[in-house]
């Protein structure tokens, strides 16, 4: 349990209840749920610039990441189709993969094929579901991922100004104006109830809040004096109590729920507001292909990790088609951006394309 970690190293409460939300973040699980404790670690795992479990902003926005991933391939010969929707994994006689046909009919041939889409994308709609084992497919199809976030970005026409620490005169950005900041996490008995909610069907009613403002390390995205805030929101449940959807009205009245609780700690911030982007976790789903909206491609409770992930005796990057590995978030040791899924991924392949 994070709650028992926490407490043998920290005393305030509101401390223990900040660090307690990377025991929870993107888990539809509270801090008191048995074996959270292991998401809070792993999201201190690894190094930036030599700094042990730091974290950083990207300059340019998550995109540029993307962007240089890219160039790095196309440096060393890689060709890359965007907007290319892949229709399924093509399979020889021998059961192999030999590439993939895209949506458009194009069959683009290869000796082997990584997949960084989830399992589910990868193993239930891109594959002749004849040729994979049936407990392999059932397992697939059982994996936890059920996911509480809802993301929400803003274009504000001022910095936020907190009670707890007023902005300058000048208006000029301060230390903690560059930090994540938490929100609605006085104790950890708030992040319980939020998520008590949650399993409800119910949003939470005083949302667990972690607010970052990229642009005051990066002021390339947004205009002068203007800034983007960025809002990862919980808990949202999947499907809401009764089976409502999420249409406009839901999406909206969680989103006021979210910044009247900003207002409170940052009086002003609901004026500031001239544009917002809500995307809760069917909108992740369908716009970005994460399972249930879940930023993991599936939970990172220890029954889904290690060996078990995506599927026992699969955990290794290979499938059970012969030349398709899993190189995403779904496969060992799981999300984040580290890329060690990829790495490792990799490595496998080319120890087996030099066989072939």
């Amino acid at each position: 349990l994070p709650g028992q970690i926490l407490d043998q190293w920290f005393e305030s409460e509101p401390l223990k209840a900040t660090l307690a939300t990377d025991a929870v973040i993107g888990a539809m699980a509270s801090p008191h749920t048995p074996g959270s404790g292991y998401v809070l670690l792993h999201h201190v795992m690894g190094e930036l610039e030599g700094q042990r479990g730091a974290w950083g902003y990207v300059a340019g926005g998550m995109g540029a990441l993307s962007q240089a991933i890219a160039r790095a391939a196309a440096a060393q010969g890689a060709h890359i189709f965007a907007e290319k929707a892949v229709g399924h994994v093509l399979l020889g006689s021998d059961g192999r993969a030999q590439g993939v046909v895209l949506q458009d009919g194009t069959e683009v041939r290869s000796k082997m094929v990584l997949s960084n889409a989830s399992p589910q994308i990868t193993f239930l709609e891109l594959t002749p579901q004849e040729q994979l084992p049936k407990d392999f497919v059932q397992r697939i199809r059982q994996v936890d991922t059920r996911s509480p976030v809802t993301k929400i970005n803003v274009a504000v026409d001022q910095l936020p100004s907190f009670l707890a620490a007023p902005n300058a005169r000048d208006g000029r950005p301060l230390p903690h104006h560059q930090c994540s900041i938490h929100l609605n996490c006085e104790g950890t008995h708030l992040l319980h109830q939020a998520f008590t909610e949650a399993t409800h069907g119910h949003p939470s009613s005083r949302p667990m809040i972690e607010l970052c403002i990229p642009s005051v390390l990066d002021p390339g995205l947004a205009p002068q004096g203007c800034h983007v805030v960025s809002l990862f929101t919980q808990y949202t449940p999947s499907v809401l109590a009764g089976g409502r959807p999420w249409d406009e009205q839901a999406r909206n009245d969680y989103a006021d729920t979210v910044f009247d609780c900003i207002e409170a700690y940052a009086p002003g911030f609901k004026a500031s507001v001239i544009g917002r982007d809500i995307l809760t976790p069917p909108d992740l789903e369908r716009i970005f292909g994460l399972p249930g909206g879940n930023i993991f491609h599936g939970g990172m409770s220890l029954d889904q990790l290690y060996f078990a992930r995506p599927a026992p005796s699969y955990s290794g990057y290979r499938s059970p088609i012969p030349s398709l590995y899993l190189c995403g978030s779904g496969a060992h040791p799981g999300g984040g951006v580290m890329g060690a899924a990829g790495r490792n991924a990799a490595r496998v392949a080319l120890e087996d394309f030099r066989r072939l």
